[in-house]
């Protein structure tokens, strides 16, 4: 049986348990005695017996020992997440490498003495503000055209550098910084929101105002060597702790719990999952749009015409899909609150971005939660008036999938659904 040995809660041992989520990998997680102990999770001789170089995470498998984070994210990786063939191989190291080297130490200088647990030199600190903010512009630049890091779905690259900006995201990337850096902001949020990522960092929320130097090191906390345990998270192994709670957790505020933004709205006779069914199951242009436009609450829902405003940027047809499918996975939290049909039209090279939007309320839903934003502003949007020509034209090609798009004068290739 594998093994994993980390304090509670230890953010660096989270790039190995999202690859572990990802391949299926199983372990067990160790967090306390004989191998740590105290309040400070301080390692002990049987600890350093087994892994003399003392560096936490630590693993160990029938006899075979590793330490390191990114070797035993490797390690327990399937072949996926390490990149498909030589070159995508090269790319996803040349990401960690950048991950461990450039980001990990700027961010720990910037971020550690917001959260008590290192002392604050102002002068160190601007460096590593400086040396942060020129990463997120190398990273935005590459992210433009990107959804992932290296090819098309997520690998150890994203994990590495997206865990490194973890505490970057939740301390001092305050909303106007992100706004500089969308492209960035975008990638976090998307990889964040997998189920891997989810099932280790649970709910990741971005900071609104940037943290301040809580104070001095503490008494109790690790040593600069042993960067501290992230303590907006709770125990990563699924066994009950028997050292009670993380003490490190006193050093921050909980994150407050996100409203429901349409909680202010009265209820609505329209049951979008009934469309959404009907949708699915029924044929599009003789049931499920007559359901729509008999069924449908004009005060309670509104729909939307959005464009991408950078058609000379699309690409390959697979590429351009991607941003649409990225978009998707960023909203997923307001599935239940909207529905769309976002279509690519033309041909590689030469295509476009469109789709309708159907959305609960009368004003565009992205602009009511920080997490939504992220795409939207890529895209200009024009609210539509249900009774219209236009409207029901839009409707019938978006939502069937096919017609003359003579407002866009391209082709339909393929589109996208959000249900």
């Amino acid at each position: 049986m594998a093994t994993l040995y980390t304090p509670p809660g230890f953010w660096r041992s989270y790039p190995v348990l999202i690859s572990a989520q990802y391949s299926g990998a199983q372990m067990a997680v160790v967090t306390g005695p004989p191998d740590f102990e105290g309040e400070d999770s301080h390692k002990t001789d049987h600890f350093l017996s087994k892994f003399p170089f003392g560096k936490v995470p630590a693993f160990e498998e029938n006899g075979f020992r590793i330490q390191e984070v990114s070797a035993i994210a490797n390690y327990v990786a399937s072949d996926a997440l390490r990149g498909t063939g030589p070159q995508e191989q090269a790319l996803v190291q040349q990401w960690v490498n950048f991950a461990e080297g450039e980001i990990v130490p700027s961010m720990a200088a910037w971020v550690y003495p917001t959260m008590g647990v290192a002392d604050c030199d102002e002068q160190v600190r601007k460096k590593a503000r400086a040396a942060i903010l020129a990463v997120l512009s190398v990273l935005n630049e590459h992210l433009l055209p990107r959804t992932f890091l290296v090819g098309d779905a997520v690998t150890l690259a994203d994990i590495s550098v997206a865990c490194a900006l973890l505490l970057l995201f939740r301390q001092v990337l305050e909303l106007p910084v992100r706004q500089a850096y969308l492209n960035v902001t975008r990638w976090f949020c998307t990889c964040v929101h997998q189920p891997p990522f989810s099932a280790v960092l649970g709910d990741v929320t971005l900071c609104e105002t940037a943290a301040q130097v809580a104070g001095k090191l503490k008494a109790t906390a690790k040593s600069p060597a042993d960067p501290p345990a992230d303590p907006a998270q709770e125990e990563v192994s699924e066994e009950p702790e028997e050292d009670g709670p993380d003490p490190t957790e006193e050093a921050i505020a909980a994150e407050p719990k996100a409203k429901d933004p349409f909680s202010s709205l009265p209820k609505s006779s329209f049951v979008l999952d009934e469309f959404k069914r009907t949708y699915s199951n029924e044929d599009i242009l003789t049931v499920a749009l007559p359901y729509l436009w008999d069924k449908l609450d004009r005060e309670g829902w509104s729909l939307w015409y959005c464009e991408y405003k950078y058609p000379s940027e699309l690409g390959q047809v697979f590429m351009s899909c991607n941003l649409i499918t990225g978009m998707f996975q960023r909203l997923d939290r307001l599935r239940k609150h909207a529905f769309a049909s976002v279509a690519l039209l033309g041909t590689d090279g030469d295509s476009s971005i469109s789709g309708i939007w159907l959305l609960r309320g009368q004003q565009l839903a992205f602009e009511l939660c920080e997490d939504w934003k992220a795409d939207y502003e890529s895209y200009s949007w024009r609210k539509l008036e249900p009774e219209s020509e236009e409207t029901r034209t839009l409707v019938r090609e978006y939502l069937g999938q096919g017609g003359e798009f003579k407002h866009v004068g391209k082709i339909f290739n393929q589109a996208k659904i959000f249900k």
